[in-house]
């Protein structure tokens, strides 16, 4: 299938010619037809999957089909992202597929100044991409009527729910017409989310790709197991003697984003952090460079990385593997993106056994283990496959990182709560969103 096959307008064909698209993804080859057809949809699909896209172009192309006539028009298209670095992208697609089109839209996100944002709504625009803190602000000072919406996105709507925002979400819903279209996506669908998808999709036409555990299988996988103090000497050890043109590196927090950046620079590794500690200006500039490949190393938080969208990146790196499995699988993600390759290694101290279990598990696959490397954990299980690591600088002295309570976490999971290290926190609410 080709996006010809999907009868779309031209100017949307050229501008996708333009961008280097041919062929579109699944998730895009069935939403898109559905989402033209102006019924409500219900996608289960990942990030890095094309999902920006399968609601982006319908709208577009719909919305320029009765384009509105006055110069200070109120949106049309409301989407809806957790993130600051989503909405941004998905602003970015915007511009991409809308590119010979004369829609009009912006992107609003708070940890920087209002005005030119409350400038370009004054102005006028069809599409408003927003973040949920930043929506309320401004529709509370009365710079954005919602009264127009034709189209509504909830993109993300897990992530939504994980870092607390599901109050904001609602009480924007209820401002929304009842008369519109909703396209909804979330990578997981747990009962909150599905609860949450049927109080506001009228007869949705569900669609599925990807399952979450199916990505890792595009991903070559690695596991060093490795001692805590260890692990930035192993992260110096790789980024020195393998290819790794590009890596994002998670870690658990935003302190120890930070020194793992620093730990970087002091041996000449040239690296940023992005975190929700971090303003907004200082992220966009780290992900640019990044992007640019001024900057070779990207440490992230889970929070922070969530949209992030590198071409060719080439390698992720779990400097401290998640404790929620399927955490592990989007991280992986942002490699080995729309059918590409991509490399992920792990490293495993003797607290993070217990979560790469759970990551086994739901990947139902075993992690090749990368043997002979030169900082190994005592214990290291040999029951799994091996992988091939190569040889090693002398060591060098790291600090201890906080130990974690793996009793709590297990009772906390039984629970069904997302509690303990580097789980969501509302307490993060306001430095991903505001």
């Amino acid at each position: 299938m080709t996006f010809q096959d999907l009868n779309l307008i031209e100017p949307i064909q050229r501008a996708l010619k333009t961008a280097g698209y041919k062929k579109p993804t699944p998730i895009q080859a069935q939403s898109i037809p559905v989402a033209l057809q102006g019924r409500d949809l219900l996608a289960c699909a990942q990030t890095g999957t094309g999902k920006t896209a399968a609601f982006a172009i319908p709208i577009l192309q719909l919305m320029q089909g009765k384009k509105s006539d006055s110069r200070n028009r109120n949106p049309r298209a409301l989407i809806l992202a957790p993130t600051r670095e989503l909405a941004i992208q998905i602003g970015e697609s915007f511009d991409a597929y809308g590119k010979y089109l004369s829609l009009r839209h912006t992107v609003i996100f708070g940890g920087v100044s209002q005005h030119a944002q409350t400038r370009s709504l004054q102005a006028g625009i069809d599409i408003l991409v927003a973040t949920p803190g930043r929506l309320l602000d401004l529709m509370n000072q009365g710079f954005i009527h919602l009264d127009d919406i034709e189209f509504f996105v909830l993109d993300e709507a897990d992530r939504m729910l994980d870092m607390g925002f599901i109050h904001d979400v609602k009480r924007v819903i209820r401002q929304l017409p009842d008369r519109r279209q909703t396209l909804f996506f979330s990578a997981t669908m747990p009962p909150a989310v599905a609860d949450l998808a049927n109080g506001i999709l009228n007869r949705p036409q569900k669609v599925a790709v990807d399952p979450v555990s199916s990505t890792a299988e595009r991903v070559e996988q690695a596991v060093y197991f490795v001692g805590k103090k260890q692990k930035r000497d192993l992260l110096v050890h790789l980024l020195r003697t393998e290819d790794i043109p590009t890596a994002l590196v998670f870690t658990r927090t935003k302190h120890g984003a930070n020194k793992v950046v620093k730990d970087l620079d002091k041996k000449g590794i040239r690296a940023e952090a992005i975190h929700g500690n971090k303003s907004q200006n200082a992220r966009q500039q780290a992900l640019a460079n990044f992007k640019a490949r001024r900057t070779r190393v990207l440490v992230a938080t889970d929070i922070a990385a969530r949209g992030i969208d590198v071409e060719e990146l080439t390698h992720v790196i779990n400097y401290d593997l998640p404790n929620i499995s399927e955490t592990y699988v989007h991280r992986i993600g942002r490699t080995g993106r729309a059918g590409a390759s991509g490399i992920a290694y792990s490293f495993c101290d003797e607290e993070e056994k217990a979560y790469l279990k759970d990551i086994q598990k739901l990947i139902n696959q075993r992690i090749p283990v990368a043997a002979g490397h030169p900082f190994p954990l005592e214990n290291t299980p040999e029951e799994a496959p091996q992988a091939t690591a190569t040889a090693s600088p002398p060591r060098e002295k790291s600090e201890p990182q906080p130990r974690r309570n793996n009793g709590k976490r297990r009772y906390n999971r039984r629970k069904g709560k997302r509690n303990g290290p580097g789980a969501p926190a509302n307490n993060n609410r306001q430095d991903a969103n505001r």
